[in-house]
């Protein structure tokens, strides 16, 4: 069957699914099987909903699985609401962004009502997502991802290692990709977030709070809420320079959190990088702390051909990302005469 057949009939599946629900609500239907006919009616919502997917209608999809999520909590069925919600945000999200959150947002209502913190943690960063990516509403962004790292924080604490699904030695693997993730800038490896190991047991902090708190930072630089920023890559830095496994992202976090204060005050630069290096000793071997030095040995001359060629000294081996780029350019452009120069 083409699309157009699949479509047709899930729109008669919607309508005799309205039907099953109109006739549970008599009287007779109520006292004998009324719940059955709801239930009948669910399963066609959700057969309909999949037709309307093969045929690429998001809209109608998303509105759907939205009948088959009422009407699962209708049955005090709270999990398969929740799962209908989701696959309507899901569906959605191809069609109407806005209308994606409010299906979303119901499904975190019903998670966190359950208890399901990691779950609804997870919707979150997707909500984030939506606001960077389609609504481009970066303070919204923000405010689901500090969300979604609350929730993580408050369910790491009871995480615990071996629950059937990892091994110790599995765990360490796990982080290491972690890790050598988070240097490529390719973000966590797939994982089941309910079972990850607990940093209190391993020493390790490669958490999806950080994950979300480091997203926070960004933005908030971005946003020249640079008070906000360094106290996020602080506290990540601080919590990640003491594992082997992940200490070499401590200088990146420092690295940012020097930058924010360089752009609001040289002098504050200098007196974080000193408790950066009295704090982390190996970052006074780093590219990036040499690097820093070498900017405020030139910001302080005003010497705006020295501070280019030391960024392009460090971008010929690392190269610069845009997060990079724009801080360093704010920098530059506190160099008198520089005006809206580049780095080139």
């Amino acid at each position: 069957m083409d699309s157009s057949g699949k479509e047709r009939e899930a729109v008669q599946l919607m309508a005799e699914a309205e039907k099953r629900v109109k006739g549970s609500h008599s009287f007779l239907r109520g006292l004998f099987g009324g719940n059955t006919r709801v239930e009948e009616a669910c399963e066609m919502y959700t057969r309909a909903a999949n037709m309307f997917k093969i045929a690429k209608n998001w809209s109608a999809a998303g509105n759907a699985f939205c009948q088959a999520a009422k009407l699962h909590m209708q049955l005090q069925s709270k999990h398969d609401s929740a799962t209908s919600f989701v696959d309507a945000g899901n569906a959605y999200k191809k069609a109407d962004p806005q209308e994606a959150i409010n299906c979303l947002n119901a499904a975190i209502d019903i998670y966190t009502d359950m208890g399901r913190f990691t779950i609804a943690a997870k919707h979150h960063i997707t909500i984030a997502e939506i606001y960077e990516a389609e609504l481009v509403d970066i303070e919204k962004a923000i405010a689901h991802y500090e969300q979604a790292a609350d929730y993580y924080k408050g369910e790491e604490s009871n995480r615990q290692v071996g629950s059937g699904r990892w091994s110790l030695p599995a765990a360490l693997t796990y982080f290491a990709a972690c890790s050598s993730m988070q240097q490529a800038g390719e973000g966590m490896p797939a994982g089941d977030v309910d079972v990850l190991p607990p940093t209190q047991l391993l020493g390790i902090d490669c958490s999806s709070a950080n994950k979300c708190l480091l997203k926070v930072a960004a933005y908030a630089a971005q946003l020249e809420q640079y008070q906000k920023a360094i106290e996020i890559y602080e506290q990540v830095g601080t919590n990640t320079m003491d594992n082997p496994l992940l200490k070499y992202s401590a200088k990146e976090y420092f690295f940012k959190a020097a930058l924010c204060h360089f752009i609001v005050d040289e002098l504050n630069a200098k007196l974080a990088l000193e408790k950066y290096e009295e704090m982390f000793p190996a970052f006074t071997d780093s590219r990036e702390c040499k690097l820093l030095k070498k900017l405020l040995e030139a910001h302080e001359e005003q010497n705006s051909e020295a501070y280019t060629e030391a960024v392009k000294e460090f971008d010929s081996i690392s190269r610069l990302d845009q997060w990079l780029t724009t801080m360093l350019l704010r920098i530059k452009k506190s160099i008198q005469g520089e005006g809206d120069g580049d780095l080139k």
